[in-house]
């Protein structure tokens, strides 16, 4: 489980792509002490596991249908990607309960500066509208991040970033049409489950 607070602005320094699975050669200079081989780290809110460590990086082992589902197919040597360690029980949870597991892929309107906030729109699946609420939780590209707006009719969702987002993660290299992954609210999903399955009884 991961908060959706960026530990670290990595770097992608090597590709190995397979029929079947990509192997991603990650830069985390300042994560890397705290990485184990096994443990689970959020890669643009994509939950992937350490194979290997090397001097100031780590490597990790890509599935297809992770590549398929998500915007790590768009991923180039070079590229920075935002890294989080999974969460401790101890430690304060800052942002909300994000799984790793992204539900769809939006496309990037745009990002129009401000003097002390930036907004950022972006184009949802349809079909993720329904978890969004006004002021709720949304990870893009596992950040956590509340929602501004909601422009249903366009399928638009606004978040508002401060200088610190955007200086700590890749949100600010971002431009119209480009990918981001998004986590909506597990709590949404529990919910809908529950009713769904509570009105057939």
């Amino acid at each position: 489980m991961f908060t959706g607070l960026i530990g670290e602005l990595g770097k992608v320094v090597d590709i190995e792509r397979g029929i079947e699975s990509a192997v991603f050669t990650i830069q985390a200079p300042e994560l890397i002490s705290h990485i184990k081989v096994g443990d689970s780290v959020s890669v643009n809110g994509v939950c992937l596991t350490a194979t290997t460590l090397g001097e100031k990086v780590f490597c990790a082992d890509v599935m297809v249908q992770t590549l398929k589902i998500t915007s790590l197919a768009n991923i180039e040597i070079g590229s920075p990607v935002n890294l989080e360690l999974a969460t401790q029980l101890d430690a304060r949870i800052g942002g909300h309960i994000v799984q790793g597991h992204v539900d769809g892929v939006a496309n990037v309107v745009g990002l129009t500066p401000g003097d002390k906030w930036a907004r950022f729109d972006i184009t949802i699946p349809k079909e993720l509208g329904k978890y969004i609420v006004n002021q709720g939780s949304i990870a893009l590209d596992g950040i956590s991040l509340t929602v501004g707006e909601i422009n249903d009719a366009n399928n638009q969702v606004t978040v508002w970033l401060i200088p610190e987002t955007l200086e700590r993660t890749n949100l600010s290299t971002k431009k119209a049409g480009d990918l981001i992954n998004v986590e909506v609210d597990v709590l949404a999903k529990y919910v809908e489950r529950l009713i769904s399955k509570g009105l057939k009884k």
